[in-house]
């Protein structure tokens, strides 16, 4: 982050100093601004009157209240070019991977989102590779989508996965708190993949200030527009985890004595996450900024504050959940939906698409059924048994995140158990695609 600037005001008077944040009196400051604050770096939170807030991102200790504060006259900064490409950051925007500094165009982070009139439907494909999204839940570029999970799931693994096989031109990592074994696992797997040249790095670990998360968003999302507007590039932004941001935004809430609200979230949490996730958008001209977002759940609770508010925001959910019968993490047909998938399939993907996925869910619906049934004590009928066959093939074959094949493949493997487990007529599928594709 750049933060040489002409100094324009200079105090020496904090009132209140606290974990995250410190108080003084001041003039002629703006929301938002920057402040070297004992030489640590802070930003404006809330102005009263004459009376100033400022959040600590690297934390209070060793200031005192007659530690010099720097009013540096702007909000925060970083620069962008085509060399942010292959390289990791931290939140400030400085190189942590021992390369050198950026030279480019400086811009302001955080800015509004993208005019209304600006905006296209998205309309263009983002494919995956991992069959339980782009079979059930296929993205859309410009979509905003979350991954819901326990925090015990491989969800980063999920993500690196994405990142290297979904089909955009650039990808920028938003890590906020990841473990050091995260942050090196990030970093192998793109770098043994040969796919440093597209992605861009923000990482914050447990080691840095937790209040430091709240700009790992805005600093991806500023490279993101970058690339999107600038260079027409479709770009997928990956968040880690919005509940870290989240717990970030409540530990200075709180520090401010503000209110919580739901869950000892801020009040302002709805409006916190739709900043982020409102920057999601396809243009007309071709860039498009497309956020999958992780959001860990505390002890599976979806109705929490933070995925609840993110349900409200967000165009779907992908759900992660452990199949006992496999033994591996799937994405969840029940509870996952993408919104915007019937903007794509069927006209971007095979024409059987549609139909294919409604009957693989339908039939995985009655094995639940059935399953129900058989820990009861009922008899299962013969179609209960093929059911609970096919189910349990269908979370291997294509639910499970470590399926990496094309949408047509997807496809051709659902036909192949259908006729494994089911005669024709079973399935409800269109005459003409049965004659088209049966096996």
């Amino acid at each position: 982050m750049e933060i040489t600037a002409t100094f324009q005001k200079k105090y020496t008077q904090i009132e209140d100093i606290n974990k995250a944040t410190c108080t003084l009196r001041a003039t002629g400051v703006g929301n938002e601004e920057l402040a070297l604050v004992g030489n640590k770096l802070s930003q404006v939170v809330k102005i009263i009157g004459d009376k100033v807030t400022l959040q600590v991102f690297s934390g209070t200790e060793g200031i005192f209240t007659d530690s010099e504060v720097v009013f540096l006259g702007k909000a925060p900064t970083m620069k962008v070019s085509e060399d942010l490409a292959g390289r990791f950051f931290n939140a400030m925007g400085d190189p942590i991977d021992g390369g050198p500094s950026i030279d480019g165009e400086v811009r302001e982070i955080g800015g509004p989102s993208v005019n209304p009139v600006r905006r296209l439907q998205p309309n263009k494909l983002i494919a995956t590779g991992i069959a339980g999204i782009d079979l059930n839940n296929t993205l859309v570029a410009g979509q905003k989508i979350p991954f819901f999970a326990d925090p015990d799931q491989p969800y980063n693994e999920v993500m690196a996965n994405v990142a290297m096989r979904a089909k955009a031109d650039k990808i920028i990592l938003g890590g906020m708190g990841l473990t050091n074994d995260d942050y090196l696992y990030f970093k192998s797997v793109f770098q043994n993949q040969g796919a440093l040249d597209r992605i861009i790095s923000f990482v914050n670990t447990t080691q840095n200030p937790p209040v430091e998360r709240l700009l790992i968003p805005d600093m991806a999302l500023t490279a993101a527009e970058y690339f999107a507007v600038d260079k027409n590039e479709s770009v997928l932004v990956l968040l880690t985890d919005m509940t870290l941001f989240a717990d970030a935004l409540s530990i200075v809430s709180n520090r401010m004595d503000q209110i919580p609200s739901k869950d000892s979230m801020p009040g302002s949490l709805y409006s916190d996450l739709a900043r982020i996730y409102e920057k999601a958008v396809q243009f007309p001209n071709g860039g498009s900024i497309t956020i999958i977002a992780v959001t860990t759940l505390s002890e599976g609770d979806i109705t929490h504050a933070i995925p609840d508010n993110t349900g409200y925001i967000t165009e779907g959910q992908l759900f992660l959940r452990k199949d006992s019968e496999i033994g591996k993490v799937i994405v969840d047909p029940f509870r996952s939906l993408s919104r915007l998938k019937q903007l794509v399939i069927g006209k971007q993907t095979r024409e059987d698409h549609p139909q294919v996925m409604n009957a693989a869910v339908r039939l995985y619906a009655d094995a639940a059924n059935a399953r129900t049934k058989l820990e009861n004590g009922f008899d299962l009928t013969d179609y209960d048994s093929r059911t609970l066959a096919f189910a349990k093939e269908y979370s291997n074959e294509l639910l499970a995140i470590d399926v990496n094949v094309v949408v047509e493949t997807m496809l051709n493997k659902a036909w192949e158990l259908f006729s494994r487990h089911f005669q024709k007529e079973e399935l409800g599928l269109k005459q003409e695609l049965i004659d088209k594709y049966w096996k």
